[in-house]
């Protein structure tokens, strides 16, 4: 599949004004690799027909499909190391602190891709203040994709991803094994609230959030 340049300009506008993202002129590759299966999926007899439908209709669950599949989804458990050392050393205590009369606590996780990073914050909060199972703790994840919520709700790892970034003491303590994939205990489950959020339209009310 190719694509032209006017058809390549269409996306890269329709990316912009939607989510926010910019894919730079050159990786015209990157938008034919990942919107050709799309198009196939959709019953579309090549990438050209796909974008035609695209362009002459408003904006509908088509067009929210093409955002989606052009959406990276890095990401990986305890990313970076130093952010959740500092929660863990500095930021949930002085926390704990100051809530302690009303002893609620709020996290929204933003662009939570498959669920890693919130769960390896639920993760922190149980290893090390279980003093907080009986606060008030909310703990909202968002994402663009509806797809890889869906990923994240169900909690299911393979090895390579458990194998990135995951202590070898919290597989074993929070994950169960599932025929070749690794689940997070439902209890930690049931501390995250994913909800598919556009961060570039207009947010939905949320509640307080401290982190």
């Amino acid at each position: 599949m190719t694509i032209t340049q006017t058809e390549f300009e269409y996306v890269q506008n329709l990316l912009h004004q939607r989510s926010g993202i910019v894919v730079e002129t050159g990786k015209e590759y990157l938008v034919v690799s990942r919107l050709g299966p799309l198009a196939q999926r959709e019953g579309f007899s090549s990438l050209q027909e796909f974008i035609a439908a695209l362009r002459a209709n408003p904006f509908n669950t088509l067009h929210r499909k093409l955002v989606q599949a052009m959406t990276t989804n890095e990401t990986l458990f305890f990313r970076d190391v130093r952010p959740f050392e500092v929660l863990r050393t500095a930021v949930i205590p002085d926390l704990i602190a100051r809530h302690a009369t009303d002893r609620r606590l709020g996290f929204w996780c933003a662009a939570a891709s498959s669920g890693q990073e919130p769960y390896s914050a639920a993760m922190l909060l149980r290893d090390h203040f279980p003093q907080l199972q009986a606060w008030d703790v909310r703990f909202i994840a968002s994402d663009i994709s509806a797809d890889i919520l869906a990923r994240a709700i169900r909690g299911c790892y393979t090895q390579m991803e458990v194998n990135r970034g995951l202590p070898a003491q919290l597989l074993v303590r929070y994950f169960t094994k599932q025929g070749e994939e690794w689940q997070i205990r439902e209890d930690v489950r049931r501390m995250v609230e994913f909800r598919e959020m556009n961060l570039a339209e207009p947010w939905p009310l949320l509640p307080r959030m401290d982190i």
